[in-house]
This record gives C-alpha cells, sequence and structure tokens, in this order.
C-alpha cells in the first residue's frame, strides 16, 4: 500500500514517470517490474532516499526446479540435474578443512569484491591464458557461483531498451533476465550461421551472450567462430558475456578458446566461470567475473548492493586450488587434465548405453550433458495432468514417474518461438559416479527388452 501510494511516491520507468507500475518486460509467463521511488526525507532538498526496485513474478516455475523435485518426488535415478554425485579432488577438500581451522579471520567477512588471496590466485592463473595482465583488485569480481555473476552481469550493463543476443540453446536462467533472440542453425553439426548472426545485431545491440562449452549440447565454439563473433562486436561496439563455467571439460581433441583472448576482445568482453564446475564442488557457490575494470566496477556495485560478500573459506579453499593447479598446469597431474579424461570414459559408456536401446546420442564435445534424439521411440504418453505439454516435457515426466529416471527436455533450453522444433530431444547429464550410470542404464535396458 505504502509503495503504491502516488501522494507518497513518484515512480518513474526509465525517464518516463509513472504513478503505479507496469511490466517492463515479459518472458514466458514473468513479469519482470522495475520502478524508482523517491522518497523526501525532510525539507531539505539534499534529503532524498532514492530507491529502485526490480520485482519479479514467477508465475512458471525454473524447469529445472519443476524436474528436481519431480526427481525427488519419485526418488528416481537422477541424470537430470547437473552436479557431480562424486567429490571435489582431495587437495580443495583439504584446503577447505584447512581454511575452516584457519582461526577467526577464515570465519568472517573478507573483502567483498573477492577474498584477496582468491583474486590474486586467479589473475595469476588467467593472465597468462588470456594474454593480458589482470589486476586482481580492478578486473575480477566473486560472485556467489556464475549464477550470480550472470545476474549481475545483466543487471548492471543491459538498461531499459537495450537488445541482447543469445545464442540458442542457452542455459535457462538467460531468458529471464533478457530478451533474446536465436541464432543456431543446424541439428547436426550445431554450427553457428554467420549471416543469421550478423542479420541481429542492430543500433539497440547492447551485448551478446554465449556459452562454451554449451549448455545443453556440449558443442565447443571453434576459433573462427569466436572471431566471428569478436569482429561483430568491435564492428558495432556490442560487450560479449562469455559463459565459460566447462572450460576445462572438452573431450576428442576440442580445444576450448577464451573470446577475451582475441585481439580487441579484452576491454569488451565479460567472462563467467566458476569453482563449481572446475573443481566438482557446485555446493561452495564460487565463482567469478573477469574483465576490464572500467566493465567489472558495475558489476561490484549490483554485487555489494544484493549478495555483499561470498564465503570466506570456501574462496580460500578456491585460491589454494588455483595455486596448485598453477604449478602444475597441463602436466598428467593437473586435476584439469584428469578431469576430462575421466568424464571421457563416462561419456563413451552412457552414449553406448543410449544407443543399444534406440536413443540416438549426439556426442558432446565438452561439458557435462549429452543430448539424445527421442524421435524414433514410441511411447503412450497416457498422463492427462501433462496433455498440453511438449513432446519432450511430456517424455521425460513419464520416464521419471513410470521408469524412475530423471533427465530434462531440450526444449527448455529454447524460445518459444522455437520450442516446438526441439522437442524431440532430451538432455543426460553424464558426471556421475559409474554406479548412477550403471542404475541407470539398467533401467533403460529393462524398459527396452519390453517395448
Amino acid at each position: 500500500e505504502f509503495l503504491g501510494s502516488p501522494e507518497i511516491c513518484d515512480v518513474k520507468m526509465g525517464s518516463r514517470a509513472r504513478k503505479g507500475w507496469e511490466p517492463l518486460l515479459t518472458v514466458q509467463n514473468m513479469n519482470v517490474l522495475s520502478f524508482t521511488c523517491v522518497f523526501t526525507l525532510s525539507s531539505s532538498p539534499y534529503d532524498l532516499l532514492i530507491i529502485t526496485f526490480v520485482l519479479v513474478d514467477w508465475l512458471l516455475c525454473n524447469n529445472r526446479v519443476e524436474f528436481t523435485q519431480l526427481a525427488a518426488d519419485y526418488k528416481a535415478v537422477n541424470l537430470g540435474q547437473g552436479f557431480p554425485d562424486f567429490s571435489p579432488p582431495k587437495f580443495v577438500q583439504d584446503a577447505f578443512c584447512e581454511a575452516v581451522r584457519g582461526g577467526p579471520q577464515m570465519q568472517q567477512y573478507t573483502r567483498a569484491f573477492g577474498h584477496p588471496h582468491l583474486v590474486k590466485s586467479l589473475a595469476k592463473f588467467f593472465s597468462r591464458i588470456v594474454g593480458h595482465e589482470i589486476d586482481p583488485f580492478e578486473d575480477i569480481l566473486v560472485s556467489v557461483g556464475a549464477y550470480q555473476a550472470l545476474f549481475c552481469a545483466f543487471q548492471a550493463l543491459v538498461d531499459e531498451g537495450d537488445e541482447v543476443i543469445i545464442v540458442e540453446p542457452f542455459f535457462d536462467c538467460y531468458q529471464p533476465m533478457v530478451k533474446m533472440a536465436g541464432v543456431m542453425d543446424g541439428i547436426g553439426d550445431w554450427v553457428l550461421c554467420a549471416e543469421e548472426l550478423a542479420s541481429k545485431f542492430t543500433p539497440r545491440t547492447k551485448a551478446i551472450v554465449i556459452n562454451t562449452p554449451n549448455n545443453p549440447l556440449g558443442k565447443v565454439y571453434k576459433t573462427e567462430e569466436l572471431q566471428m563473433i569478436a569482429d561483430l562486436c568491435i564492428k558495432h561496439d556490442v560487450l560479449c558475456i562469455s559463459d565459460e563455467v566447462y572450460e576445462w571439460l572438452t573431450y576428442d581433441g576440442a580445444k576450448h578458446v577464451k573470446i577475451a583472448s582475441l585481439p580487441g576482445m579484452w576491454e569488451r568482453t565479460i567472462t563467467i566461470s566458476s569453482a563449481g564446475k572446475s573443481f566438482s564442488a557446485t555446493g561452495w557457490k564460487v565463482g567469478w567475473a573477469i574483465s576490464s575494470g572500467h566493465i567489472i566496477k558495475h558489476l561490484k556495485t549490483i554485487h555489494q548492493n544484493s549478495v555483499y560478500h561470498c564465503a570466506t573459506a570456501a574462496q580460500e579453499a578456491v585460491a589454494h586450488g588455483f595455486d596448485r593447479e598453477y604449478e602444475v598446469f597441463g602436466s598428467p597431474q593437473s586435476y584439469f587434465q584428469q578431469l576430462p579424461a575421466m568424464l571421457q570414459h563416462k561419456r563413451k559408456k552412457l552414449a553406448m548405453c543410449l544407443d543399444s536401446v534406440g536413443l540416438k546420442p549426439i556426442m558432446p564435445e565438452g561439458g557435462y550433458f549429452m543430448v539424445a534424439d527421442i524421435s524414433s521411440l514410441k511411447v503412450d504418453l497416457k498422463d492427462e495432468s501433462s496433455k498440453d505439454e511438449s513432446y519432450d516435457f511430456r517424455f521425460v515426466k513419464w520416464l521419471t514417474k513410470e521408469k524412475g529416471l530423471a533427465t530434462i527436455p531440450v526444449s527448455a533450453f529454447y524460445s518459444p518461438e522455437h520450442s516446438k522444433d526441439f522437442d524431440k530431444f532430451i538432455r543426460f547429464c553424464f558426471v556421475k559416479e559409474d554406479a548412477t550410470l550403471d542404475a541407470a542404464a539398467d533401467i533403460l535396458r529393462k524398459w527396452s527388452s519390453t517395448k
């Protein structure tokens, strides 16, 4: 009632004064409302309290939340959710335990924008990869996982009226934050269409969002594709938000290249990654954004006025992890070498199983996930509660409820305009213990034998 009173506050949207508020944008049944209230605290013209509110009316639950709950309700073997069911390497576990025992300083607030030990470790490690001397205190923001780094980037850098290009398929947190345009062409090789991508750039384009290796496809962008994106960013003076959380997880000789390392891109790229995927510790929720200081300062403003601070002991442990990886980088002792080697085996194991039961796996070049084509399967989906949903949503719910195996529908990673074209695919996570993969294989084989 207080905020809605026109006698008490002026409500503004951009430069247009409003009484009350209205949706700033609507994305898949979700209304995002933004307004600024200016309160006079006294007769002095300088005593003003200015507050900007962003309200999200989440009328449709996040798909991952829905399917995670479904898997829990039916006690399904979970190949849907993207997390390892094995522990991080011992050296970072030991570092975390040591940090927790490290006295009062490890139990209290550290520097709001990143624990000094961690930002120094990240700067040292990534400077030689990017080919640019990274300033630990100006060019890095440590966040509550990569998720919050993405949130800070969108909130800090995208304004009302701006356009943001997102390459489909995309991680499902991007869409609620920005309007999107999709430019992925081809179901086999998943190659960027240069002409279509170029056509999406307009005078209002503020940023492009890329994810390499990609979730859900496992596509690793080739250097030529990244150069094409870079050329367009430079030509149109556009920012690039590059989600690289799976950067160490590439297979069959695929190479991850940081777009920030290309000429002219350091000063316009926000590179986002996390310890969760780097060290198989998703529950620690330590992520970061790296960019030029003139960009990162805006993300810091959002960060300090939202979460403010990240867990000190977790940051200290991750710092020790990167200190170790710096010394052994590129050698067989490096966890960043060992993890993809282990996952290569699991990827092959899952692919062979899917193929043996008539599911057509598409081999990923990187990341946690494998997409499978279910178009050849004939399943009688009788659940009336899901009859109005897309085929892959209905199939995934049937597979969870009737067979006890949880996966994710791929159409959830597409905009409404294009989701129908991709509703015959489902996503599996293969970053699991062999026992979990064996249990999933057993379910699929039993089902296949009764078809």
